[in-house]
């Protein structure tokens, strides 16, 4: 097996932009993740362009184009890759690029069914909002654009760098231009939806299941079964949820190997780390016991909602700016892309505005708000439990159903509807998912408001921005950076290993210095970083080979002894469904096969003279035998033939010319001999 890391998630953790990787087993190619890192379009200028007091003198004025490492990692592999495994929604906005390839033609895409029908629905709202560039702009022509030439290549790489994308030795590969919305259908028809606990065989070799990670509707965490190894792929985990259905950790114990893919416990939000102490470690007391007690406490850690009520409390700090913004007259403008995040806060300034008795406008501005939001309310089954119940007690699923029917929310593809521009009314809250603000929508709404120290302008940390927002300095709005919750922290990977019990842990070379390990872990190690490929070692010294039911019965054994017994089989070995068996072959044997006999054990030099006597032969012993136990003894025939037969304590060896006595003695010495 072989892994290569071909992209690291930047900061905030792996929610936008999860790692990707490349896995070798068992002769195929598999592709973890194919993210596309949009915090480059920060280092494009926003349209419309004007004469407005911005400064984008820095910023590249073209139609933009789009980061996405592992895209073009995979498609420079040679011999293309076998499948692709998906864990979010947004883990699959690359594969375009990778699908329109022909040596991408006979590829497989997985991902659940609620992940595939989102990241299409954000793939072609992407399509959709660059599409305003190329209005403006034209389309691209062939060649090389003007602002990748060589004069010019030196500040790309700076904005790159101030964003805190790698470009190491400055390749500007993964930099591309977007596909199409033709694209956008020719990949979706590659990607097999599944269900979380589904079991999926791939190409005979790989039992493939998906089971929840809780960050997010339809993430997932995989294991990936095959005849000589079991992986779990564990990209960001939450272990509560408060929207999504919780993490399935239990159908992830023993697994021999995991890669473990949550970088999140390296974003600044998980403030506690410094003061985490022993409870970062990776491999302390707890880890080495291995009672009942022991691993109950571990899953009490990993079940305490702890990190769902910080989530709630930072969503309500949230709500609580957005009211007061709104009761000094000031608009709020949240450009976050976050469904959960969205649907939580939604849920907490319902209650908010009813409990002020405010009536506000809520816009919802995006091509996919309308049927992202119907869908949320059509898959309860993936939703966490206390959303499960409300739907058996009656009751909407979300708060936003509430808002929607009181007409406090509307939803809109485009800033220019006509029906937002009757119900436009100020101050409003606007939500338009744009995280490197620099799609119109957003860009108009700024250019609006950002002179207005009354409005607010609500972002994520992962965004820079002084960056993002120098298009539009001097700014008077008022910005609140937030930073939500995108993974496991650092003080409960610990517990997490000791309830999965693997034997080897692949882990990020990054995180290696915040997680001090102890020699005697009951697990080992194998860090790994971006660019370069790893071995890793077999954890399976032996491995099962299962018999087919027609076979087993087939079996005529014999006793060898008091404990053992043999049977002579004719199989194939046959792999399937990610296991090694046996099976009767198609072909029936030939009559030579049918004869070729085996035979183990001492010969009875007596009892092998009586059978041939039996048969009518004229035989007795050799008058050189010494005949002691143990010795080499020879039977000497004289009639219907001359033959020899020599007995010794390895072998027996028959001495003679015509054929036909020869098959006499060998029937039976066979007749004394325990055989199969």
């Amino acid at each position: 097996m072989k892994l290569t890391c071909l992209a690291v998630p930047g900061s905030g953790g792996g929610y936008h932009v999860p790692a990707s990787y490349l896995l070798e087993l068992e002769g195929l190619r598999l592709l973890l993740d194919c993210p596309v890192d949009l915090s480059a379009l920060a280092a494009f200028a926003p349209l419309p362009l004007d004469t407005g007091p911005g400064d984008a003198g820095d910023l590249i004025r073209a139609v933009p184009y789009y980061w996405s490492p592992a895209a073009a990692a995979a498609a420079k592999a040679g011999g293309g890759v076998d499948a692709v495994l998906v864990s979010s929604a947004t883990g699959m906005l690359g594969l375009p690029f990778l699908t329109r390839l022909p040596s991408f033609a006979n590829t497989k895409v997985y991902a659940t069914e609620v992940a595939a029908r989102i990241g299409k629905l954000m793939m072609l709202e992407l399509v959709e909002m660059h599409f305003e560039f190329v209005r403006y702009y034209g389309p691209d022509m062939d060649g090389i654009p003007k602002w990748r030439e060589r004069e010019k290549l030196s500040k790309l790489l700076s904005l790159l760098q101030k964003i805190g994308i790698e470009d190491e030795g400055n390749d500007l590969s993964p930099l591309m231009p977007l596909y199409s919305a033709a694209n956008i259908e020719e990949c979706m028809q590659k990607i097999q939806p599944i269900k979380y606990g589904q079991e999926v065989c791939f190409n005979g070799m790989l039992m493939l299941k998906a089971s929840s990670s809780g960050l997010e509707l339809g993430n997932c965490a995989w294991s990936l079964e095959g005849p000589r190894a079991s992986i779990t792929y564990l990209p960001s985990t939450v272990f509560v949820s408060a929207h999504a259905l919780d993490c399935d950790y239990n159908s992830l114990k023993e697994n021999d190997v995991i890669l473990f893919s949550d970088f999140s416990s390296l974003n600044v939000m998980d403030e506690d780390d410094e003061n985490l102490g022993e409870n970062a470690m990776l491999c302390d007391d707890s880890v080495s016991r291995e009672d009942g007690a022991g691993e109950d406490e571990n899953v009490q850690i990993l079940c305490k909602n702890d990190d769902i009520a910080e989530e709630i409390e930072r969503i309500s700090f949230i709500c609580s700016s957005i009211m007061d913004t709104i009761k000094s007259g000031g608009s709020v403008l949240v450009p976050i892309g976050r469904l959960g995040v969205i649907l939580l806060i939604l849920e907490l300034i319902s209650e908010t505005l009813h409990s002020f008795d405010r009536k506000v406008p809520i816009f919802m501005i995006s091509g996919a708000a309308e049927k992202m939001i119907a869908f949320t309310n059509a898959v309860p089954e993936w939703l966490c439990k206390p959303h499960q119940e409300k739907l058996f007690s009656g009751e909407a699923l979300f708060g936003h159903v509430e808002l929607l029917k009181e007409d406090k929310l509307s939803m809109f593809p485009h800033l220019y509807s006509k029906a937002l521009l009757a119900a436009w009314k100020e101050p409003c809250i606007v939500f338009c998912p744009d995280l490197s603000l620099r799609h119109s929508t957003v860009v108009h709404l700024i250019r609006r408001w950002h002179t207005d120290k009354r409005n607010l302008l609500v972002l994520e940390q992962r965004v820079d921005a002084e960056l993002a927002l120098k298009p539009f300095m001097p700014a008077a709005i008022q910005v609140l950076e937030c930073s939500f919750l995108s993974g496991i922290k650092a003080g409960k990977i610990n517990p997490l290993l000791a309830v999965l019990k693997p034997k080897l842990v692949l882990f990020p070379e990054e995180m290696k210095s915040r997680c001090q390990l102890k020699e005697d872990a009951p697990w080992s190690f194998l860090y790994y970083s971006k660019g370069k490929t790893i071995e890793i070692p077999n954890t399976r010294e032996e491995f099962e080979v299962r018999l087919a039911a027609n076979v087993a019965l087939g079996l005529q054994p014999r006793q060898l002894n008091g404990i053992i017994a043999v049977a002579r089989l004719r199989a194939k070995l046959h792999l399937s469904n990610g296991q090694y068996m046996l099976v009767a072959p198609k072909d029936p044997p030939d009559g030579q096969s049918k004869q070729q006999l085996l035979h183990w054990g001492a010969v009875d030099a007596g009892r092998v003279l009586l059978a041939l006597q039996e048969k009518g032969m004229a035989c007795s012993f050799s008058v050189d035998d010494g005949g002691l136990v143990g010795c080499e003894r020879s039977v000497l025939v004289t009639s219907p033939g001359d033959a020899l037969v020599k007995m010794m304590s390895e072998r027996t060896v028959i001495y003679c010319d015509d054929e036909d006595v020869t098959k006499q003695i060998y029937d039976a010495i066979g007749s004394v001999c325990n055989v199969i």
